[in-house]
């Protein structure tokens, strides 16, 4: 397969929660965007306000605060360096661009042993066809909200279960529509995975110190949610820790700040372009 480097650049929105609102390169915009007249008026313990773009969920993503506490708050400084403080911990992030990759390093300064769950929630616009690509056989778990999908019962009482992806106990994951009105969860145990949609490829992959729990979190909305109102969504999201919700980390499954009161790690995005015919040849199962 031939493919040719496509630079990437981000922009961001402080004020709003320290929001990525774009993510483009080679004329293709991968963030998708559903405006929200209730952003602008969040505040700490808001429900989420969910207007797409690629949020910070930190130190969690289900449970309590929605989200985290970071997208409500306003960020200081610049785009290529901003801080947002909350109750518990400052997290920093600086954005750079190198060789046409965009690169995110992150430093959450808390106090010795504090625990927590970050995520790169980054929603992206897909086509139908398009799929997420991981390595065959890593394990993924899934969530409660999967179990009328799976090919067996869900066991009484299991936080989640862990299976083998592409497609743990029966449920294909790694494709991304067409919308069928579910809405499904998955944490994927690598630290890297690409997204495909047509010739377009982007890649994401997070780095962090060895013993910190790497993972890419899988939102597959297809019409499935939220109840009453629903719409498509697609999260892809580089992650620290194995769950979705903090207060569900077991052992090993949440990040932990060491005793230098600071823990560094990188988020790496980049795009490219296969320029042959095999772009188009996804073949279906």
């Amino acid at each position: 397969m031939l493919t040719a480097p496509v630079s990437l650049r981000a922009h961001f929105e402080l004020a709003q929660g320290g929001r990525w609102t774009s993510l483009a390169g080679g004329g293709r915009e991968w963030l998708w965007s559903r405006p929200d007249d209730a952003r602008p008026g969040v505040a700490p313990g808001h429900e989420f306000v969910d207007a797409g773009g690629l949020e910070e969920c930190v130190p969690t993503v289900r449970g309590r605060p929605d989200h985290g506490d970071a997208w409500s708050r306003p960020w200081t400084g610049t785009p290529a360096a901003a801080v947002v403080t909350c109750d518990d911990f400052e997290l920093r992030r600086e954005v750079t661009e190198e060789a046409g990759a965009v690169v995110a390093t992150y430093r959450l300064s808390a106090g010795p042993g504090y625990a927590f769950v970050w995520a790169a929630h980054a929603l992206l616009d897909l086509g139908e066809r398009a799929r997420l690509d991981a390595p065959a056989g890593v394990l993924a778990r899934i969530f409660p909200e999967a179990a009328p999908l799976l090919d067996r019962p869900w066991p009484t009482g299991a936080a989640y279960l862990e299976g083998a992806w592409p497609a743990p106990f029966g449920l294909a994951l790694d494709r991304l529509g067409p919308d069928d009105g579910t809405a499904v969860g998955a944490v994927v145990r690598c630290p890297a995975v690409r997204v495909v949609d047509g010739a377009d490829v982007l890649h994401l992959r997070v780095e962090a110190p060895t013993g910190v729990p790497v993972s890419t979190a899988l939102w597959r909305n297809l019409g499935g949610f939220p109840a009453g109102a629903p719409y498509r969504s697609i999260g892809v999201e580089p992650m620290l820790g194995a769950v979705f919700d903090l207060a569900e980390a077991g052992p090993g499954d949440a990040a932990v700040v060491p005793s230098s009161g600071e823990l560094t790690w990188r988020l790496i995005l980049t795009a490219e372009r296969i320029t042959d015919d095999r772009a188009q040849a996804v073949p279906d199962r």
